[in-house]
């Protein structure tokens, strides 16, 4: 199976991947990495080339605008790159009979529910980053028969700057945290996603899933146990809500997600914590010295 990941620069991206890589139904060729000097956002039109040229039977859109803030400031933007350029890659797919894999997120859902959100809830996203990402999923579902929509949330992985880092460098540079306790979703560990994620695209099996870490956390709770697996348990934590973090995006404040229908497949996820500690431990291991 040709496998092909659009955004295959981005941490997300690296890691599919590499997981790919290892993956013994994408053949001795190994995966299609398309970055961004390939497939650009802004000029969607070109996947058409790309396609033609290195014929893939499976693409994995991956690439985002994931600038959730840059997006409430740009809601346009947001919605050509996130929803519009989906759009296209679905069109181009389906003219050739190519399946796709669609990369979406919880920001769907507006965090009214209280309880984590099953893939039929029905969504209703408060943030323009979570309205173009909706848009998407269902450009994706109305063009493209053979498609995979898969939400994932708050996702950690090796290298860049993500909140976990961003925690990490707060902590050893000695500045206070203040993290918010009012933002509950699931941590999810990039390596764990790819895995489960591939063992869907085994299965043949289409539809709209969630592959989420098990259980959730606050930003509080998370950042809490990234300290303490980092050996920062002595670095304090200040509580505050949202209305106490200004920003230009409205975050969903509960948008947990439950891996229902991938789970009767088979498909699950560890638990967060015991990916943040995983996490840790590859971390440390390819650490110099």
């Amino acid at each position: 199976m040709r496998v092909a990941v659009t955004g295959a620069g981005g941490r997300l991206g690296r890691a599919l991947i590499d997981a790919l890589g290892d993956a013994p139904f994408t053949g001795p060729a190994g995966p299609i990495a398309w970055r961004r000097d390939d497939f650009d956002l802004d000029a969607p039109a070109t996947i058409g080339t790309l396609l033609d040229r290195d014929r893939p039977e499976v693409v994995i859109h991956a690439a985002a605008w994931t600038d959730v803030d840059g997006c409430a400031r740009d809601p346009e933007l947001a919605q050509k790159r996130n929803g519009d350029a989906v759009g296209v890659v679905a069109e181009a797919s389906a003219d050739r009979g190519i399946d796709l894999v669609h990369v979406s997120t919880n920001e769907v859902f507006d965090g009214q529910k209280g309880t984590a959100y099953r893939e039929y809830d029905p969504a209703n996203p408060i943030n323009p980053y979570g309205y173009s990402k909706w848009v998407a999923e269902q450009m994706v579902r109305e063009v493209l028969p053979q498609h995979f929509v898969v939400r994932t949330s708050w996702i950690f992985a090796h290298g860049g700057r993500n909140f976990m880092q961003k925690i990490i460098e707060r902590a050893a540079s000695g500045q206070p945290l203040s993290v918010v306790t009012n933002e509950i979703a699931c941590p999810t560990y990039a390596e764990d996603f790819v895995q489960a994620l591939l063992l869907l695209l085994e299965t043949g099996r289409f539809g709209t899933y969630h592959l989420v870490n098990e259980g959730y956390a606050s930003r509080y709770d998370f950042a809490r146990v990234i300290l303490d697996s980092f050996g920062y348990s002595g670095v304090e934590i200040r509580r505050v809500i949202g209305a106490q973090y200004p920003r230009p995006s409205r975050p969903p404040v509960y948008s947990a997600l439950e891996n229902q229908i991938a789970a009767y497949l088979g498909i699950k996820l560890r638990p967060w914590p015991d990916a943040v500690q995983a996490f840790v431990e590859h971390e440390r291991a390819i650490q110099p010295g």
